[in-house]
């Protein structure tokens, strides 16, 4: 087991010991223009009666005084909350609150992510995985103006390991660094896999998250928000605030990442195989892309190919469609040919949408147009002949530049166990927790 490393901040600017409460009076917060939208206000679809009007300082449940915004999204809110029913010396007396829309997909999104996570909570607390996934500790539901709204409450965290990665002088991780995160997440995912037959679906770096590394990082961050509070625009019904999700620089070495956000997660041991789109675009695994059968393996496609916005501050394929300057599936299918070789037949019949890729030859198909992405791509021939879509002399192995030698073998054949095209060809999380480029981290240490 490898001790999640104390020395990764080494290479971080020098930091501040939390600063004395002053004495000095709040100033008044900053009010911004209401023609200007700001954070859940940016989202297409926004309607302000779907989110809660959540007010600082508001008492939720009777138990958790809201002390700034730390998040958004499109179906929610993100809060830090003070709980009233802990001392000042309780380690835990910091939530994170996760508020949810009131419409019916976001409340069917909300019991799903409770459902799950209590599953996740309830398994098998004892695997040593157990620790490295982040679940719900709490549950209500609040009434607002225009409906109810579920409440989910976690333990809050430091930051997703992206901004963690921006805090190094060159933007990536060291190979201890990253190896040390590997294994929390493998062993997170081992938990989930083999204990709780779940699939996340859902992998990356905004959902692994840093602990906290000492209860006065959020003291001071409810004292910064208490003596300079958040700019927002206040309407007559609600206000809305600009998120303080920077805690700033770790003052000593941040907890333990773990797997969090399960709202798209699944079980895998079910009766039916599972075929329905996951998976963020840049990490989908092959099989989902072609509409075959998924199972656990995707999540290990997922993880291969995060490694490299890790290793090499950028991602492994982009999926740009040169001709039409926007992401495609069929793009990042020829970027992956390029990299690994053509997909096995055996794939390619199991996919229920083969056909928009790939004539019955197995070779992709040439691109005419497309009316919608369900319908085939039109093709002259079985040859792929629109040759920029496919990356000349790209290889895993020319796409690492910071690893050499053996440690660099190593990793590609680690990474490499991972992007096999057939999801039974892929290493487990047990396997990968065995691989020699993970060992050969403890060796020389």
């Amino acid at each position: 087991m490898h001790a999640w490393p104390r020395r990764i901040l080494s290479s971080l600017p020098h930091l501040n010991i939390l600063k004395p409460a002053p004495t000095v009076a709040p100033e008044a917060p900053i009010l911004l223009p209401h023609d200007v939208p700001i954070q859940e206000e940016r989202k297409d679809d926004y309607d302000p009666k779907h989110y809660y009007p959540v007010q600082i300082g508001e008492v939720l449940h009777g138990t958790y005084k809201i002390v700034t915004k730390i998040g958004y999204g499109g179906s929610s809110t993100v809060w830090l909350a003070r709980n009233m029913n802990r001392w000042n010396w309780q380690k835990d007396r910091y939530a994170a609150l996760k508020i949810c829309n009131n419409d019916y997909a976001d409340k069917a999104s909300a019991e799903h992510e409770l459902n799950i996570s209590r599953h996740i909570a309830t398994a098998n607390p004892s695997h040593p995985g157990f620790k490295y996934v982040r679940t719900v500790r709490d549950a209500f539901s609040v009434q607002g103006p225009h409906g109810t709204h579920m409440c989910l409450v976690y333990e809050p965290m430091r930051e997703p390991i992206w901004l963690l990665q921006r805090r190094f002088a060159n933007g990536r991780f060291s190979t201890d660094m990253l190896k040390a995160t590997l294994e929390c997440v493998l062993l997170g995912l081992d938990y989930l896999h083999t204990e709780c037959h779940v699939v996340h679906t859902d992998l990356k770096p905004g959902n692994i998250l840093l602990g906290v590394e000492n209860i006065s990082v959020l003291d001071q961050v409810a004292q910064d928000e208490a003596l300079d509070p958040s700019p927002r625009k206040a309407y007559d019904d609600r206000v809305v605030y600009l998120s303080r999700n920077d805690f700033g620089h770790p003052k000593r070495s941040p907890r333990e990442p773990k797997i969090a956000d399960f709202d798209a997660a699944v079980r895998g041991d079910g009766k039916q195989p599972l075929r329905h789109p996951i998976q963020p675009n840049l990490y989908r695994a092959p099989e989902v892309t072609l509409g075959a059968a998924w199972t656990y393996s995707a999540d290990i496609w997922n993880l291969g190919m995060m490694l490299w916005d890790l290793l090499e501050a950028k991602p492994l394929c982009c999926g740009i469609d040169p001709r039409r300057n926007e992401y495609t599936s069929h793009a990042q299918l020829a970027e992956l040919i390029g990299l690994l070789g053509p997909p096995p037949m055996e794939l390619l019949d199991r996919g229920k949408v083969t056909a928009i890729h790939f004539e019955p030859n197995g070779k992709l198909c040439t691109i005419k147009f497309h009316i919608s992405t369900h319908q085939r791509f039109l093709a002259s021939t079985g040859e792929f002949q629109t040759k920029d879509l496919i990356p000349e002399g790209r290889t895993l192995a020319n796409s690492v530049t910071t690893l050499h030698g053996e440690d660099k073998q190593r990793f590609l054949e680690f990474a490499g166990s991972m992007l096999q095209w057939l999801p039974e060809n892929r290493a487990t999380t047990k396997e990968l927790l065995d691989d020699p480029w993970l060992h050969h981290f403890v060796e020389g240490r």
